[in-house]
């Protein structure tokens, strides 16, 4: 993959945990900004986002699990028609044990030019830096506002 948004963090948690929360839709709900991620986690099986009242933003296949260290998405958006014109990326959770903590590094890549990364820039940072927020404290961070043009 040639373009490619990389993301690394650090949390204070178990692995078994972390990839709980990368995995269980309940905990989605706490930290990933009013979506939640939908499947059953098998290689091959179809993935999607869908917020509560139904709207799939993303959607996609599992490509690779190996719990709780590494899980691969095929990933396309579905809201916006240009990016989605563009085609699949694909993201890859790698979950490593860092002394009492756990390596969380994101990576979301395409093999072109694709718009998605553009996006992903501004949402990955939030999205991860609240499940931080929820292993950590136990409450995840809401959507801050937007500015005013």
């Amino acid at each position: 993959m040639s373009n490619a948004f990389v993301y690394v963090t650090y949390i204070r948690t178990t692995p078994e945990k972390l990839w709980e929360a990368l995995t269980e839709p309940e905990f989605h709900l706490q930290y990933f900004l009013g979506a939640q991620m939908q499947s059953d986690w098998k290689k091959g099986s179809a993935w999607k986002m869908v917020y509560p009242d139904g709207r799939v933003t993303d959607s996609g296949e599992i490509v690779d699990v190996d719990p709780p260290r590494r899980l691969v998405i095929k990933w396309r958006n579905e809201f916006m028609p240009d990016v989605k014109a563009d085609g699949y990326t694909h993201c890859t959770f790698v979950i490593e044990q860092e002394g009492d903590m756990m390596k969380l590094a994101v990576t979301h890549a395409a093999d072109g030019p694709h718009r998605l990364l553009e996006h992903v820039g501004n949402g990955w940072p939030l999205v991860l830096s609240s499940l931080k927020s929820l292993l950590e404290t136990g409450k995840g961070l809401s959507r801050p506002a937007s500015k005013a043009a």
